[in-house]
């Protein structure tokens, strides 16, 4: 098959050399010191099960835009940030236009499937998850990732509302399978990406602000306590989408991060390097669901706000 992936960093770099790998063609499209190196030296993958290192086709999104049709390829894969993704699309939007080439996104957060579908359809957009993965660009040209690596793939919202793109689906996650990366299909893609953000806002803020990894985050007392509370604020703001997340759903996700390995959520990473938050896809979006249905998230709330007031300290320490 032929693959685009829309941001080769951490998570798209590793799973665009897992699908090069098994002999599948792949395109990476990434920007700056990354894309030179990957340009000029090829991309390399550490990982504890799987080693990478080879030649790849890199390219900028104007060069995307200027030499290659959409319909060149069977599948886009979005692994940029959250917070790109409208800007993207919406560069993107003429040159997908005059295409039928679906776009799965393996992103965090639950509106990006939203942004998606705005711009070319929700008979195009495939939701999706990466599930129990940590993948971080350590220097130009060169991944370091971890983790079983899961996805999660399904027709937008649920696959009773495009049941024809659920069965071209299965020969996708076959490919993926085969190309040893561990995949499933979701009948209700919308409750499996909420049930995500149960992770990513349990531990991902909390260890953005503390610089604690998410072994002591669940392990000590006080702060595993933090984090079943945070988790819960999520179920609460999934109510306003109609997505209704019950205990059950609450202690599995829970139990999942207990049993993760002492990893550096992606949100502390970002903030060691001096990067972008996704704090307004994970925990603002909390706030924000919770408010519009005249519901309170303050834990959340307090979370965001000390998060944001630190970085501004620190921009103005600079």
């Amino acid at each position: 098959m032929r693959f685009l992936i829309l941001g080769a960093g951490g998570i798209g770099g590793y799973y665009g050399a897992r699908l090069q790998s098994a002999g599948h063609q792949v395109l990476y499209m990434a920007r700056g010191e990354h894309l030179r190196a990957l340009q000029n030296s090829g991309l390399t993958v550490h990982h504890p099960e799987f080693n990478f290192q080879a030649k790849v086709d890199a390219i900028d999104q104007q060069s995307l835009l200027d030499r290659y049709r959409a319909e060149e390829f069977d599948l886009l894969i979005l692994t940029i940030k959250a917070g790109a993704t409208e800007a993207v699309m919406q560069d993107l939007k003429s040159w997908l236009s005059g295409a039928t080439t679906p776009v799965l996104s393996l992103q965090n957060g639950v509106d990006n499937e939203i942004a998606i579908a705005a711009h070319i359809g929700s008979e195009r957009t495939i939701g999706g998850l990466a599930v129990r993965i940590g993948g971080h660009i350590i220097r130009p040209g060169v991944i370091e990732a971890t983790g079983v690596a899961q996805v999660v793939m399904g027709a937008w919202k649920c696959a009773k509302d495009h049941p024809e793109i659920q069965r071209d689906l299965k020969s996708v996650a076959d490919c993926f399978n085969r190309a040893g990366i561990p995949t499933t299909l979701s009948e209700a893609m919308q409750k499996a990406l909420w049930r995500k953000l149960l992770i990513n806002n349990g531990v991902n803020p909390l260890s953005a602000l503390t610089g604690l990894d998410t072994r002591t985050l669940t392990t000590d007392p006080v702060l595993t306590r933090t984090v079943y509370q945070l988790m819960e604020e999520v179920a609460l703001a999934a109510e306003a989408d109609g997505v209704e997340l019950q205990r059950s759903d609450i202690d599995e996700m829970y139990q999942l991060i207990c049993q993760f390995d002492a990893i550096k959520t992606s949100m502390l990473v970002d903030r060691e390097k001096g990067r972008p938050l996704e704090l307004d896809a994970i925990t603002g979006v909390v706030v924000e669901r919770c408010r519009r249905q005249g519901k309170e998230a303050p834990i959340s709330a307090l979370i965001q706000a000390l998060l944001v007031n630190q970085l501004k300290d620190e921009d103005r320490s600079c």
